[in-house]
């Protein structure tokens, strides 16, 4: 046990574990091996998540590795997009999909949905996408229309997410749409995802490595950041964390704070990192899992996020030392991208380190990125 920690050494433990701070990871894959898993609905700032804990990692590094098949795009944990390691993948879909089912029943129901047409529309696209035919939405959408289903609409989108959880689809490769734009496309589960151990994980082993990688990535955090994290229940991650201590006591450590149990990996430095400059801004996008990885104490960051845009404010989240100080997001043109990046009127001091973190973005980008100044006040959001 710990002696009950300030806010200052959470925010520091949470920035190293996350890998916001060194030492960092050595390619977006391993990042994500870290992280067990990232949200990832918007694909462009998705592809910062992982290349920002690499530092040396750039926007078409995170593309080639989703279009090998390394890193793959897909409904897991919660009903929204995620990217999990192709290791990863299948044990961690058996674990959360009888959640994701149970989560999606009602709109099976309304989408008339049933068990039956569950099983042919996954067979149908299985069958379409198999030998490494990888299709688009819209081509999925047309060979269940030639199979007999409106296939339109939401019909359309649980069917594909059906047959994602269900193991028939995962993601493909990517293809370039007329405009340049990345069009997700779909592949054979079975022809994306390795076979796994002889002996697949029990569920209790599944939820201990589930807790085990959460807590050592995302500590010190609570049993509920992790079940709102993970789609799972309470039971379910205090099952995994009982698991995992019962196998070895050793790999998480535990503080208290407010009369709640915060559990993270031991031997994380709580004082201040060797050569880690402050102040340092970190672009963030506002589905980071230095965002969504926590539910119950997001607090620690300050301000609200994910925060809904309001008067054209954008929406993406400005952190000086691990706290939430202003937005951004960007435009890109012909030639350069545009970052409009609005602080809090308390933050105008700190434009020098804005700077190197733009930098660093347009580094990522392969183009040039212009800040776009900003006079606009974020006191309502901060």
């Amino acid at each position: 046990m710990v002696p009950g920690m300030d806010p200052d050494e959470v925010v520091r433990l949470r920035l190293g574990g996350q890998m916001l701070r060194e030492p960092a990871a050595a390619s977006p894959e391993d990042a994500l091996r870290n992280l067990l898993a990232v949200q990832a609905q918007e694909f462009p700032y998705a592809r910062w998540t992982l290349a920002q804990r690499a530092p040396s990692a750039t926007a078409a590094d995170v593309e080639q590795a989703v279009a090998d098949g390394r890193i793959l795009r897909t409904h897991i944990l919660r009903p929204t997009w995620h990217f999990v390691h192709r290791d990863d993948l299948r044990w961690l879909m058996a674990l959360s999909a009888p959640r994701l089912h149970q989560g999606n029943a009602g709109m099976y129901r309304r989408t008339g949905i049933d068990a039956a047409t569950a099983l042919r529309g996954g067979q149908v696209l299985a069958e379409a996408v198999s030998g490494g035919n990888h299709l688009t939405r819209e081509q999925l959408a047309a060979t269940l229309q030639d199979a007999g289903f409106a296939a339109k609409g939401l019909e359309l989108a649980y069917l594909i997410m059906n047959a994602e959880i269900s193991g028939a689809l995962a993601s493909g490769s990517p293809v370039r749409s007329a405009g340049g734009a990345l069009k997700q496309t779909y592949a054979l589960f079975d022809e994306r995802v390795p076979a796994g151990p002889a002996v697949p994980l029990t569920r209790a082993e599944a939820l201990a490595e589930l807790t085990r990688r959460y807590f050592t990535s995302r500590g010190p955090a609570t049993v509920k950041d992790c079940a709102d994290w993970s789609g799972l229940t309470m039971a379910d991650v205090r099952q995994g964390l009982q698991h995992a201590l019962d196998a070895d006591p050793a790999v998480l450590a535990t503080t208290v704070i407010d009369g709640v149990a915060l559990y993270f990996r031991p031997g994380a430095d709580t004082g201040e990192a060797a050569g880690q400059a402050r102040p340092r801004i970190d672009l963030v996008q506002c589905y980071d899992e230095y965002i969504m990885g926590y539910s119950a104490t997001r607090h620690y960051m300050g301000g609200r996020a994910p925060a809904f845009p309001a008067a054209d404010a954008p929406i993406h989240v400005v952190l000086l030392d691990g706290r939430m100080i202003g937005s951004w997001r960007h435009t890109l043109l012909p030639g350069r991208c545009e970052v409009d990046v609005r602080l809090s009127a308390s933050a105008q001091q700190f434009n020098a380190a804005v700077d190197t973190a733009v930098a660093g973005y347009a580094a990522f980008l392969g183009t040039p990125a212009v800040r776009v100044q900003s006079g606009a006040k974020l006191e309502a959001h901060i």
